[in-house]
């Protein structure tokens, strides 16, 4: 049958926004308790609700906490890695009251933790169970009101795994600063591992490796004289004890996050231009373990792809497994399970055998029943931005199976600016870029100057540039593929959430070159960001922009909200009224303003959702009404056509 010919953005999709959330399930934080896996649900369906579920041997799997109970830390706000099992017995962060608590097979769940003073004032993080099984060692956060405003302050403690009634205050092991996680207990229990930072340093700026003595005494744990493992102006990450009782690390000291022992000297286990870590934004990333007969086993990633396999002799081995992209990676005898995908396959829950690569799926976010054709794969291309450098970007092309476009028209260009802004763009097959591709929309997912993935030089780039190169890249990729002839210069428009927000908003502010814009949950003010954010960012901007407010001027200057002159064409707002890290007045700020300044704007709030949307309803009603707005900016008719409220909507006719 040959296509139905319909103008690009016009096509229609079996890819709904409803698809994006039905039988859709976020999966994480793999956990191995023995042979017997775990991992962590995250479920739209039910209100963003996060579950600890059990894989058990005959294949089914069991729920391990109760109905209405969310395991999630508010650590850091981002969270992470909220749970471990051993023997059975899960401890896990509640949502509710951010205390630990335990639960085990046929026992109602106790709290391990007291109930603080203040509403969620005591939270906990990556925790880790002593091998005696007596005590889990875990990250504290405390949160106390004072006349002068919140402090908040972080620590290493041990919680007793038995539970009392009342639940006994946690034994501090460590405190004085500003930031700790990744604690790890050495095989025999006789020594702990941990990371620490202060301001302003980030997890990928500078962090330090110690260790220490652990012993047992009658008021509890404690800590013996540390010593500094690593932490040399550079980022470490990942401590991990092996069986036999070495300690290795991940550290960029080379240039690229790579494996190493510690020793005198330390000895670089895999020395490769490639990533073998992740930006430390949430608790618990793992990309290394150890099998069975000693060996370590790894994922990297970098500019040619990213891979699994054993490392010997210095040197890996990629496995042949059909995925692309491996996170939350765990490791025992002759199998790894983690979290895998590709541009074809979305995230799943896998067991691989280390030695033939075999693959059994455990468990899949989504089913999805597509036509191939509607599948667009992505191409990494390396293109030339301001100031003679080059950036990144993943392209995806339109793809329908059963639609194609008149002769002589070129696809609008949908340009996503990731979050972070440390992060990265990954090629794992979204639905929520395939929303796009599948109506006719090329898309340009950038990994703009300062991502992660191609070392720290490129990682670095961003410092004091933030609002700068990241617009800049954004922008770029969108007048190259103009350039190239793929894509239509008169329909791009940008989108981003949180970070990626921020650079939405400033490239509609400082560049012409989009048509519109969307900005989810983003950054319109730096200097109210740098007065009223958490603890974890609060210095983050000194990096990015400068010290605040010593760089006053610098903030401003790079503050979309100051050039509300530059803003011409459409924009649509989304933010969750409970978000803790861009706070509501952003959005609100920024709406206002362009509403009073005759920009055609929409503004949609949404109750119940913080920093990411992940309610259903939520992410259904954000996909929708964004493809309603560009047809109304871009002149095409959405096969999904909503009611969008936009304010000035007179004005997009001259628009």
């Amino acid at each position: 049958m040959a296509p139905h010919r319909a103008p690009y953005g016009s096509w229609r999709s079996p890819i709904t926004a409803e698809m994006l959330v039905h039988q859709a399930v976020g999966v994480g934080q793999v956990e191995l308790d023995g042979d017997t896996v775990h991992w962590m649900e995250s479920r739209p369906s039910e209100g963003g609700r996060q579950v600890v579920v059990r894989a058990e041997a005959d294949g089914t799997t069991t729920e391990l906490v109760p109905t209405g109970f969310s395991a999630r830390t508010q650590v850091h706000e981002y969270g992470g890695r909220c749970y471990t099992v051993v023997g059975g017995v899960l401890v896990a962060s509640s949502w509710e009251d951010q205390r630990l608590w335990r639960f085990e097979e046929g026992r109602p769940p106790v709290a391990l933790t007291p109930e603080p003073a203040s509403p969620r004032g005591a939270r906990f993080a990556d925790p880790v169970v002593t091998p005696d099984r007596r005590w889990v060692i875990c990250v504290r956060e405390r949160h106390r009101k004072l006349e002068a405003g919140e402090v908040v302050d972080n620590d290493l403690v041990a919680v007793a795994l038995d539970p009392a009634d009342p639940p006994a205050e946690p034994v501090p092991l460590t405190g004085g600063r500003d930031f700790y996680s990744a604690p790890a207990v050495s095989p025999d229990g006789a020594e702990l591992a941990w990371l620490c930072w202060d301001h302003p340093n980030m997890p990928w700026d500078e962090t330090e490796l110690w260790r220490a003595p652990l012993t047992d005494g009658p008021a509890g744990p404690s800590l013996g004289p540390a010593t500094l493992v690593a932490g040399d102006r550079e980022s470490v990450a990942q401590p991990r004890w092996s069986g036999a009782g070495v300690l290795h690390y991940v550290s960029d000291r080379s240039g690229w996050w790579n494996l190493y022992a510690d020793g005198d000297p330390a000895e670089p286990v895999f020395p490769i231009d490639a990533e073998c870590n992740e930006p430390g934004w949430v608790f618990g990333t793992a990309t290394y373990g150890f099998a069975g007969d000693g060996g370590v086993v790894a994922s990297w990633s970098g500019p040619g792809g990213t891979y699994l396999g054993r490392v010997r002799a210095r040197e890996g081995a990629p496995l042949e497994t059909g995925f692309s992209s491996y996170t939350s990676l765990r490791v025992r005898g002759s199998h790894a399970v983690c979290v895998a995908g590709s541009p074809t396959r979305a995230p799943a829950v896998v067991r691989i055998d280390l030695e033939s690569g075999g693959v059994e799926v455990l468990r899949q976010s989504r089913e999805v029943d597509v036509d191939p054709g509607f599948l667009a794969i992505p191409e990494q291309v390396r293109f030339p931005t301001g100031g003679g450098a080059e950036a990144w970007a993943l392209v995806y092309p339109p793809a329908s199976a059963d639609h194609d476009a008149p002769p002589g028209t070129l696809p609008p260009l949908v340009v996503m600016s990731h979050g972070g802004p440390t992060a990265s763009a990954s090629a794992v097959l979204n639905l929520a870029v395939q929303f796009w591709t599948s109506r006719g929309f090329m898309v340009a997912d950038v990994d703009y100057r300062g991502s992660t993935g191609y070392g720290r030089a490129y990682r670095e780039l961003l410092r004091g540039n933030w609002g700068r190169f990241d617009v800049e890249d954004c922008a770029g990729v969108a007048r190259w593929l103009a350039e190239a002839g793929r894509s239509d210069p008169s329909r791009a428009v940008i989108r981003g959430g949180s970070a990626g927000g921020f650079t939405t908003l400033a490239a509609l502010a400082f560049t012409d070159g989009f048509a519109a814009g969307a900005s989810l949950y983003g950054v319109a003010d730096l200097e109210l960001l740098a007065r009223d954010t958490h603890k974890f960012e609060s210095r983050y901007l000194d990096r990015l922009v400068g010290p605040w407010p010593e760089a006053a001027e610098r903030y401003r200057e790079r503050s979309p909200i100051h050039h509300l002159e530059g803003f011409s064409c459409p924009i649509i707002l989304f933010q969750g009224l409970e978000d803790k890290i861009v706070p509501p007045e952003q959005a609100e700020l920024i709406h206002r303003a362009l509403r009073d300044r005759g920009v055609p704007v929409a503004y949609l709030a949404f109750e119940g959702e913080q920093h990411g949307f992940r309610r259903a309803e939520s992410v259904v009603r954000v996909a929708q009404a964004e493809l309603a707005f560009y047809g109304r900016v871009l002149g095409f008719v959405p096969d999904e056509p909503v009611d969008v409220p936009i304010d000035n909507a007179g004005a997009l006719a001259t628009t």
